[in-house]
C-alpha cells in the first residue's frame, strides 16, 4: 500500500516576536495561513526496520538532518513500529525560504505515517509529536489559518483570508533562520503589526485591511542583512500588487493580488531578474 501527502507551503501574513525567552526561544505572534504551492510524499512500507528517503533533487539532505526522516524516526521510536518506510518526497518548495517547506514535510509525513501504520494518534498529539521537530511543524500539521503564540506551537484557529492570487519570489540567496532571530533585538523594537487588526480584517474578509496590516518584525534584521530583499518588495509594489510581504525570516517576498489582470505584468517583471516565481492561490 502507497500513502500520499500534500506538504503545502505556508505564508506569514503577520509575525510579531514579542521577547527572548529563558529557554533561548523567541515568544512570538504569528497569523499564518497556507498556499497552493506544495510538495508531495509518497510513503511505503518496508519489511526491513529502516527508514529510506529519496527525492528528485539533488539539493536537500537524504538523511537524518531532513525533518521528514526526523518525523518518521520519532514516530517509530514513540510508537515502537519495527517496520520500515521508504518515503520519496517531490520536492517544490524552494529551500531555505521562509516558506515552512522542511516543517511541512516532517507535518506530511506525520500524518501519512499515521494512515500508514493505523496507529490512530488524534491530530493533538501528532501536534504535540510536531513540536519536537520544529516550532512550524504543529500549524503543518493542521493547516488552515491559524493565530500561532508561544514560540509557535500554540495554536487557535481563525478565518481564512479572502480568496487571492498570491506571487511568491524568492531571490537567490538563502537565510537562516537561526541567524536572522540571533541578530534581532526584540526589546529595541519600537513598532509591532497588530494582531487584533489582521484577526479583524480576516473576520470581515476585508482584502483592503488584511493587506493594510501586513506585518514581519524579522524584515528590520533580513533587509539590512540582504537588500535585494528590500528591491524585491519595492518591484513587487511597483508592478502592481496590493501588499507585499517577506514570508518568515525570508528570503522569500509574497505579494497578494485581487485582480488576476495584473498577474502577467507582476511575473513578467518579476522573472527578469528573479528566477523563483510562483504564481498561487490561498489554500482556504
Amino acid at each position: 500500500m502507497k500513502i500520499y501527502e500534500k506538504a503545502p507551503a505556508k505564508i506569514n501574513l503577520l509575525l510579531d516576536v514579542l521577547r527572548k525567552r529563558d529557554d533561548g526561544y523567541h515568544e512570538v505572534e504569528m497569523i499564518m495561513t497556507m498556499v497552493d504551492l506544495a510538495d508531495r510524499l509518497e510513503m511505503q512500507e518496508l519489511p526491513r526496520d529502516t527508514i529510506m528517503l529519496t527525492s528528485q533533487v539533488g539539493y536537500i539532505p537524504l538523511d537524518e538532518k531532513n525533518l521528514a526522516f526526523q518525523a518518521a524516526r520519532l514516530i517509530k521510536e514513540r510508537y515502537g513500529v519495527s517496520k520500515g518506510v521508504y518515503i520519496h518526497l517531490d520536492k517544490k518548495i524552494p529551500v531555505a525560504a521562509g516558506l515552512a517547506g522542511g516543517s511541512s514535510d516532517a507535518a506530511a509525513a506525520l500524518r501519512g505515517l499515521n494512515r500508514l501504520w493505523g496507529l490512530g494518534i488524534s491530530e493533538d498529539e501528532l501536534c504535540l509529536l510536531g513540536a519536537e521537530l520544529g516550532s512550524d511543524v504543529p500549524f503543518c500539521v493542521t493547516g488552515g489559518t491559524a493565530l500561532a503564540r508561544g514560540r509557535g506551537e500554540k495554536l487557535e484557529p481563525i478565518h481564512n483570508p479572502p480568496q487571492c492570487w498570491v506571487v511568491l519570489a524568492k531571490p537567490p540567496i538563502n537565510v537562516s533562520t537561526a541567524d536572522v532571530y540571533g541578530r534581532l533585538r526584540a526589546n529595541d523594537l519600537k513598532t509591532h503589526p497588530s494582531i487584533p487588526g489582521m484577526v479583524d480584517a480576516l473576520e470581515r474578509g476585508s482584502f483592503q485591511d488584511m493587506c493594510g496590516g501586513l506585518g514581519n518584525v524579522l524584515e528590520s534584521v533580513t533587509l539590512d542583512l540582504h537588500p535585494e530583499v528590500m528591491q524585491l518588495k519595492e518591484s513587487m509594489l511597483r508592478l502592481g500588487a496590493d501588499g507585499v510581504l517577506m514570508s518568515g525570516s525570508g528570503p522569500t517576498v509574497f505579494g497578494l493580488v485581487s485582480k488576476e489582470a495584473k498577474l502577467p505584468r507582476i511575473y513578467n517583471g518579476l522573472r527578469g531578474f528573479c528566477k523563483e516565481v510562483y504564481v498561487v492561490r490561498m489554500l482556504t
